[in-house]
């Protein structure tokens, strides 16, 4: 009877605490059990990492306010969520600091160019959303200093922001290619250009698209864009994109399909000037669709993330398309979409959306 009672009270104490630790799981905001969509709405706005020196990806103008390609996709979170593309709270962080700001629950949603990697994926507990920006790794050194391939960098000393991928890169490619050189670390872009105008390295290695960002604002003082020169090889792959914590999937999703939803309007011709006049005549059940209307007397269809079933109107009408994001931003900056890997699939490129229906 004893030993009955005993393994009764033994089943009971385990099965308590599963329950204490399922609700500890569901109330933390973190885990498998994650409500970041919830802690948004009850809080007001998106908290979004993003970099705040990259002109074209996350920066701050003149006036003190944050434009970008990431930007903008920030702004794209919170119209679909809130209906108001303003509110959005950002957080720069230096590329050592975004995946601890992220773990620690400091962001909601890292937007700062970033790249998906294996080990990012699992041991830095990052979810990656479909890529937005498919790069690669180049370097960027004078116009006059004569060098034409990574081959004439011997013993160079070259300059990397640390704690990225873009470290890891250099070793790889200048190992691998038995070019002897010297690494001059930085934990942010201001400091490294400083250190490279004053010619402490010969090279500046970062995905190419950083490097254009930054030749296009170089000072006049320094010599202007026209002083430097990005080497034609490509010598890494960083598709980039937003990162939410892992295990929090609702969160997860409205992340990954506000972007695809952008992805789509610009595959289907929705922009910011015709999307009230799609809505309300739409071309197609796709357009339909994507606008959260009814299709003949099926209605809207219910996509399950917990936003508005007409959310992507409100992201269209106050942020734009992909193309238009792309256009705002990164063209400005001397990177044309036409021919390059984030054209659309229509045109030879890589940016695909999954249907949304």
């Amino acid at each position: 009877m004893e030993t009955k009672r005993t393994l009764r009270f033994a089943i009971l104490a385990v099965a308590a605490l599963g329950l204490i630790a399922l609700a500890c799981t569901s109330d933390d905001g973190g885990g498998s059990g994650g409500d970041t969509l919830k802690a948004v709405k009850d809080r007001g706005d998106v908290k979004c990492g993003v970099n705040d020196a990259v002109p074209g990806f996350g920066f701050l103008q003149p006036d003190g306010s944050f434009a970008g390609f990431d930007v903008d996709f920030c702004r794209a979170i919170a119209a679909a969520v809130f209906g108001d593309a303003t509110k959005v709270e950002y957080v720069p962080l230096t590329a050592a600091a975004r995946f601890e700001a992220l773990t620690a629950g400091e962001i909601d949603v890292l937007i700062r160019n970033t790249t998906w990697t294996a080990s990012r994926d699992a041991d830095l507990a990052a979810a990656f959303t479909v890529t937005t920006f498919y790069d690669g790794q180049g370097m960027m050194v004078r116009a006059n200093s004569g060098i034409q391939t990574l081959q004439d960098m011997e013993n160079a000393t070259i300059c990397v922001l640390q704690g990225t991928t873009t470290e890891l890169n250099l070793e790889d490619r200048f190992s691998s290619g038995g070019i002897p050189y010297t690494p001059l670390t930085f934990a942010d872009n201001e400091t490294l250009e400083q250190a490279f105008s004053q010619e402490r390295c010969d090279g500046w290695t970062s995905d190419k698209s950083q490097l254009a960002s930054r030749r296009s604002a170089y000072p006049a003082e320094a010599g202007g864009p026209d002083s430097l020169t990005i080497l034609a090889e490509t010598f890494s792959k960083e598709p980039l994109g937003p990162a939410t914590l892992d295990g929090d999937s609702p969160w997860f999703d409205v992340v990954n399909w506000v972007v695809i939803g952008m992805m789509t309007a610009d595959e289907l011709g929705v922009t910011s000037a015709n999307v009230a006049t799609m809505a309300a005549n739409p071309p197609s059940p796709d357009v339909a669709r994507l606008l959260g209307l009814a299709v003949g007397d099926t209605p809207a269809t219910d996509f399950g993330l917990g936003l508005p079933a007409d959310f992507m109107q409100k992201v269209l009408a106050q942020v734009g398309n992909y193309d238009e994001v792309y256009e705002r931003n990164i063209t400005p900056i001397g990177l044309q979409r036409a021919g390059t890997l984030n054209a659309s699939w229509r045109a030879g490129g890589l940016i695909y959306a999954p249907p949304m229906r």
